[in-house]
């Protein structure tokens, strides 16, 4: 039996509605000079070995690689991907940009929504793991017992790892990220190709819930509070205008399973 479609439904996911002014914000007042909108779909990416023991795992080194179930779950993940405008989210255009992160996972993961897809992998650094300096390969009880209260305040936005990053950095680079695909997809509308786009993104835990917290304004004390699971879905649309800005930003879902 076919599951049943659980994408959004009312009038702002109207299909009807999008095909027929595919620029329309449903919240955008009358005569805003928006593009059609961009869906971002940050893919985090599947287990690895360190993953399991719960090993602090960041941008620091380039592995660890995924394991076998690992694998599995970003195939399932590249399905799921692939099911976007078909199958599912129907109001929404096919996937057809990959982006990864230069991590050994995320470029095993990118490359399985790619192939997937159709889409060559491109490789972007802002949306790398957040780099845990010392802290690398540490599981939190590690941290606790060599750093005390550390890996706490770290957590709540207020330091960073010795020879690491605190979490705002990571919600700015990632929002530089996203600024620069708005504007890349404004200047594509220029260019005569005004149109619905979905792109996806192979990311990871915490530079996916910055992602999030950085576009719903949320304080980054509270963004630790984000919890997408491996090759789980987290869906932004971006409301963009002609110039390339960011103009509205809705979170479509957090964390959707795909296994």
């Amino acid at each position: 039996m076919t599951p049943p479609d659980t994408s959004p439904t009312g009038p702002e996911y109207d299909d009807a509605a999008e095909s027929s002014a595919p620029s329309r914000s449903p919240f955008a007042a009358a005569g805003a000079d928006l593009v059609s909108p961009l869906t971002v779909v940050l893919v985090r990416h599947g287990v690895t070995d360190m993953t399991l023991v719960h090993a602090l795992s960041g941008s620091g080194e380039v592995g660890p690689p995924l394991n076998s179930q690992g694998k599995v779950q970003v195939a399932k993940a590249a399905d799921a991907i692939y099911s976007i405008g078909r199958r599912t989210w129907q109001h929404l255009a096919y996937v057809s940009r990959v982006f990864a992160s230069p991590m050994t996972r995320t470029q095993e993961t990118g490359a399985a929504l790619g192939r997937r897809v159709g889409a060559h992998v491109e490789t972007d650094d802002r949306v790398r793991e957040i780099n845990f300096g010392e802290w690398e390969g540490l599981t939190g009880d590690e941290v606790a017992e060599r750093f005390g209260d550390a890996i706490h305040q770290w957590r709540f936005a207020q330091l960073a790892p010795p020879g690491g990053e605190a979490i705002p950095e990571v919600g700015a680079r990632m929002d530089e990220f996203l600024r620069d695909i708005a504007a890349q997809h404004a200047a594509l509308a220029a260019d005569g190709k005004d149109e619905l786009r979905t792109w996806a993104v192979a990311s990871h835990a915490v530079a996916i819930k910055s992602a999030v917290g950085v576009s719903l304004g949320m304080d980054p004390r509270t963004w630790g509070a984000i919890w997408p699971q491996p090759a789980s879905l987290t869906m932004l649309r971006l409301h963009i205008n002609t110039a390339g800005d960011i103009v509205e930003r809705h979170v479509l879902c957090v964390g959707a399973p795909t296994d």
